[in-house]
């Protein structure tokens, strides 16, 4: 008998967040495999038929008072079950230290069970405020107590391999996160977004404008668009509108070259993507597979100017499918987009590399023959 797939995860569509794009596919994906697929997350009490994925959602359902009640909803479902947990720390509420839902995960043994980590641990740090000395003590404690009995464990990117006990770390697959968009956009939609955006070369970035990152997204954005009168920025994702708002307010003789695009649909944000010359893309802890803004670059094609850090894998390195500088200093990052804005054929040669290491390293098929453990896929 075939085990119906029921994904635990902090955040599903409509809820934003990369998470919540990457359990879709997911969910999806399996169902065009044929599999049976439920999704556990928290919102608005009810269940919901996704295109054929059933979703169950109430408020607080990992809590320790909403866990009786996913038990009871759960082992209602027909068996044999297998659980695949989206695991962030913060998802699943109680501040990041949500113990008892980890103690209810490693305790579900009528199930076969298995972690997705998009995150491992809040990191540690000797000099760190106490407050932050516990959360990652505690985020330590639950990981190690979700891989109780698991039987299989996949990361996001290498490094979260390192925070799980043996055998479950020797056996861990990597799984890159896919890119949330689709990557066949008619060309009549780039033209139009072209069209829009008034002509000139556009920069492009695309991502929620945390703190972390727009600092270094500004030291470099400003200069490139002061250095030529024609050149676009186009600002996508959660937040870009505010960040526009902001940025405009601050470089009023930039703000008409400032073009945000807030809360768009996937098919809307890959049209604008492709109309760009190039993303721009600094990350606080360098690029790596876990980042969905970076994958959605790659999967278009599009040349990506971005840097190494802590957490960039090797690969970046040594198939180079971005431009890449070796430190997030605003100077790299910028000398290298100017470079790529004034060589066209660099731009292509660029992109076509981007693509083709998209579809043989990050491709959301690599994930499926993982998770249904078709052949030898390490």
């Amino acid at each position: 008998m075939s085990r119906a797939w029921h994904l635990l995860t902090g955040e599903y569509p409509p809820a934003p967040g990369g998470v919540s794009d990457h359990s879709r596919s997911i969910a999806h994906a399996l169902l065009k495999e044929g599999e049976t697929v439920h999704v556990w997350t928290s919102g608005a009490d009810g269940v919901t038929d996704d295109q054929g994925v059933t979703v169950h959602r109430w408020p607080g359902i990992f809590t320790p008072p909403g866990l009786v009640r996913l038990t009871r909803e759960l082992d209602a479902t027909p068996g044999p079950r297998r659980l695949l947990l989206q695991y962030v720390p913060h998802a699943f509420g109680l501040k990041a230290m949500n113990v008892p839902f980890c103690a209810w995960f490693a305790a579900r043994r009528q199930d076969e069970r298995a972690l997705f980590l998009h995150e491992a641990v809040y990191p540690w740090s000797p000099g760190a405020p106490w407050k932050h000395q516990v959360l990652a003590g505690v985020t330590r404690v639950m990981l190690r107590t979700l891989a109780l009995g698991v039987e299989r464990a996949y990361v996001s990117i290498p490094t979260w391999a390192d925070h799980l006990p043996e055998p479950l770390r020797s056996q861990a697959r990597w799984c890159p996160i896919p890119s949330p968009l689709p990557l066949d956009v008619p060309v009549e939609a780039v033209s139009a977004v072209r069209e829009a955006l008034g002509g000139g070369p556009t920069v492009a970035h695309f991502g929620t404008y945390g703190g972390a990152i727009v600092g270094g997204l500004e030291a470099v954005l400003v200069p490139l668009l002061q250095r030529d009168e024609q050149r676009q920025a186009l600002l996508l994702g959660r937040g870009s509108q505010d960040w526009c708002e902001a940025l405009s307010r601050k470089h009023p003789a930039l703000a008409r070259r400032l073009h945000a695009r807030d809360g768009l649909a996937p098919e809307a944000v890959a049209a604008h993507l492709r109309a760009a010359e190039l993303m721009l893309q600094p990350y606080p802890d360098g690029i790596s597979a876990r980042r969905s803004s970076a994958m959605a670059g790659l999967g278009l094609g599009l040349p990506i100017v971005t840097h190494t850090g802590h957490l960039s894998e090797p690969l970046w390195r040594e198939l180079r499918p971005v431009a890449l500088a070796d430190e997030a200093s605003p100077s790299a990052l910028l000398a290298l987009a100017e470079h790529l804005l004034e060589h066209e054929e660099e731009r292509r040669v660029q992109g076509e590399r981007a693509s083709r290491v998209y579809r043989e390293r990050f491709a959301l098929e690599r994930t499926m023959a993982h998770l249904l453990r078709r052949g030898d896929t390490a």
